[in-house]
């Protein structure tokens, strides 16, 4: 795989080369003629169906040549500076069909992180480890067909799942690409459709400890990065600092002040920044939960300045933060899963506890070392309601689950969206007032589909139906991937690569499945 350890990644923009026609495929013996045996019948599988969904809803597999990037229309005008919330149109045809993939051979043992997916109407972007990259949809692309591709002085080490009304979004990268000393402390700010970085900066490092920047030990804290109303927020454990987004000055900085360091920080509509606080209790073991407690800040994008500061209850393991305007928090009391949903007022003040009942409802959350404490792939929050999904059903062999609405204001149960029999229903972001949700078929015969639920009529319209082939089901697990709708899109990404340690050749992996409709988006 050329995206392989970053010492052997290749230095500069790559030039840009056309695809060719489904030439990435598996290699070795046989590869090419499974490939075609395995469109036959799922051609033949679609025929089948179609006649009995009596939508016509199924992806026929493999490339038209007719692309996919003028089904979308242009999303809502929304300023450069803003924080992008798009509403999604339903396409005029529920005919589901591939509108980009991208697939590697990965050596045996290899191992690729994956960083960050994001998409625009025409690209999509990629991190792989000290490179973003761009390709562009309606293609079938491997390592060479980027659009573009942009080096950065090192791996990538944090990032934000937003995106501005223009296309931007910022990451976070080491020092270099050698030593495993390599501090985290540098800021890129990225146009998504170019591969420009704007601008980039350095920022301060701090060692985890009771004391921010002069830490007890030599863990070095975690940043992170996210974006809000012209403002790209960094955290760096001492403290926090907000850059313009056009020029990438420092707008203003905070300090975090002892026993508390600044661990995350949540974007979007307004900014929350989450602090971590050290207990002065010497007798807890070095590394216990019970010495860790959780403060979150919302602030002022424009000046830094504390709105209001909300602390979390003992015993909370971890924090998240899946909404900052309306406030929601998820956090696990006593339990590595979430266990309650917290939605706060515009003081900070608890307006309503929403309970997990002991694993009958899910919600997820990401944790990982790129510390984005406002990834949670299946909470979405709306203005009065947060949607979560049950847990999997089991009844005469076949899966099922639904998907539940909360009133913000008082934690009562408001709608509920059943998947049907064998398959599972997942929440992905709303889209103005309706929920987009995933339908994953269990039993791999039934379509699968991106929804549209409308809590005000309990009204689902289905976007398109589609299907996904063998080697492309890994992505659509929620906890390991990246989901993303996006101009009439739907995209699973692989947040990491991994080459099988026993295989004794390459082994042909999709990193990113993009579907969409056949048809362009109604008006």
């Amino acid at each position: 795989m050329s995206f392989g350890p970053p010492p052997s990644m290749p230095p500069g923009p790559a030039t840009v080369a056309e695809p060719t026609g489904n030439r990435h495929g598996p290699h070795g013996s046989g590869g090419a003629g499974r490939k075609s045996r395995r469109k036959l019948l799922i051609g033949l599988l679609a025929v089948i169906l179609a006649g009995a969904l009596g939508t016509g809803g199924w992806l026929f597999w493999g490339r038209d040549g007719k692309g996919s990037d003028a089904s979308a229309q242009a999303p809502a005008p929304q300023g450069p500076l803003d924080v992008r919330e798009t509403v999604e149109k339903k396409p005029a045809s529920t005919v589901g069909e591939m509108a980009f993939r991208f697939s590697v051979d990965v050596n045996p043992g290899e191992h690729v992180e994956m960083p960050g997916m994001w998409a625009t109407d025409r690209i999509l972007a990629k991190g792989i480890n000290k490179t973003l990259v761009g390709l562009s949809i309606g293609t079938d692309a491997a390592p060479g067909d980027e659009k573009w591709r942009l080096a950065l002085d090192g791996p990538i080490c944090g990032y934000t799942r937003h995106v501005t009304g223009d296309n931007r979004t910022a990451v976070l990268f080491r020092t270099n690409d050698w030593a495993e000393e390599a501090l985290c402390n540098q800021v890129g700010f990225v146009d998504l459709d170019d591969g420009r970085l704007i601008w980039t900066e350095r920022f301060p490092v701090s060692e985890v400890g009771r004391e921010p920047g002069a830490g007890t030990g030599t863990e070095m804290d975690r940043p992170s990065v996210t974006l809000t109303h012209a403002t790209v927020a960094v955290t760096w454990g001492g403290g926090t600092i907000g850059y313009d987004m056009d020029k990438g000055a420092t707008r203003w900085s905070t300090t975090a002040a002892a026993p508390c360091q600044d661990a995350g920080a949540a974007g979007g509509r307004g900014l929350i920044v989450r602090e971590e606080c050290w207990s002065g209790d010497e007798s807890l073991p070095a590394g216990s939960s019970q010495s860790v407690t959780y403060r979150l800040r919302k602030l002022d994008p424009a000046t830094g300045k504390a709105l209001w500061t909300y602390s979390a209850a003992k015993g909370v393991r971890y924090l998240s933060v899946p909404s900052t305007d309306p406030a929601v928090i998820a956090v696990s009391g006593g339990e590595v899963e979430i266990t309650d949903l917290i939605s706060l007022d515009d003081r900070g003040r608890n307006r309503a506890t929403i309970s997990l009942r002991n694993g009958a409802y899910v919600a997820d959350c990401a944790y990982s070392d790129y510390l984005v404490i406002d990834d949670c792939p299946t909470i979405a929050v709306g203005r009065q309601q947060v949607f979560i999904r049950s847990k999997d059903q089991v009844e005469k062999g076949q899966t099922s689950n639904w998907i539940i609405g909360f009133d913000l204001a008082t934690g009562d149960t408001t709608k509920k969206f059943d998947s049907g029999r064998g398959a599972l229903l997942y929440p992905v972001r709303m889209s103005g007032d309706r929920l987009l949700a995933v339908r994953l078929s269990e039993d791999h015969i039934a379509p699968n589909a991106l929804v549209a639920l409308d809590p005000g009529t309990d009204e689902e319209v289905p976007f398109f139906y589609f299907e996904v082939p063998f080697e492309g089901r890994l992505l659509t697990a929620v906890k390991q991937n990246d989901f993303v709708v996006q101009n009439g899109r739907l995209f699973f990404g692989a947040k990491a690569a991994d080459g099988s340690p026993d295989a004794k050749t390459k082994q042909w992996l999709y990193l990113v499945l993009g579907i969409g409709s056949s048809a362009p988006q109604t008006s």
